[in-house]
């Protein structure tokens, strides 16, 4: 049997992403708390992921979700990482506060965010290791928090990943509104 690469991408990405995933998973955590959610985004939930980045972008008013939404759209997959709030009593003050009680709910914990930047390290590396093109977004990450993509996460940064000739994430140039 002769299998085509063109033809088993999208299968091949779908495995990559849930080896992604487990790195993120795997990535050590405050306090050995485990407060991270992890979810793929693939096929026309990313094309509406991409639609609503649009959308978002042109209510803040910030032109790189217009180009960030063009690279989803490119994309094979969007991993998404997020955590849910949970002060780990460890009163480090890095949030701003003395201590952990003084912390308001509205406030995030920094080791929680720190525990999703270690989570993204992880996954970058590994589709680095698979070589997936890849590229960490604020912009997915927000607006799938706003389409609560990852219920209960109030903090949530994407990997978009590709896997084509010419990476999508380089030589971006910025888009802007259409009239």
């Amino acid at each position: 049997m002769i299998y085509n690469e063109r033809n088993t991408r999208e299968e091949i990405v779908r495995e990559a992403a849930k080896q992604i995933m487990m790195a993120a998973r795997t990535a050590p955590k405050g306090k050995g708390v485990d407060i991270i959610e992890i979810a793929a985004v693939t096929g026309d939930d990313l094309l509406a992921l991409a639609r609503q980045m649009r959308e978002s972008g042109e209510k803040r008013g910030m032109k790189f979700f217009l180009r960030d939404a063009g690279n989803v759209e490119e994309s094979d997959a969007v991993i998404l990482i997020g955590t849910r709030r949970q002060p780990l009593g460890l009163n480090c003050a890095y949030c701003g506060y003395k201590t952990c009680d003084e912390n308001p709910a509205e406030n995030p914990c920094a080791i929680n965010s720190i525990d999703v930047g270690i989570a993204i390290g992880s996954a970058c590396s590994k589709a680095a290791d698979m070589r997936i093109d890849s590229r960490v977004m604020f912009s997915a990450g927000a607006t799938a928090q706003e389409m609560d993509l990852l219920p209960g996460c109030n903090q949530v940064i994407a990997l978009a990943l590709s896997v084509s000739s010419k990476s999508p994430f380089f030589d971006r140039k910025p888009q802007t509104p259409k009239p």
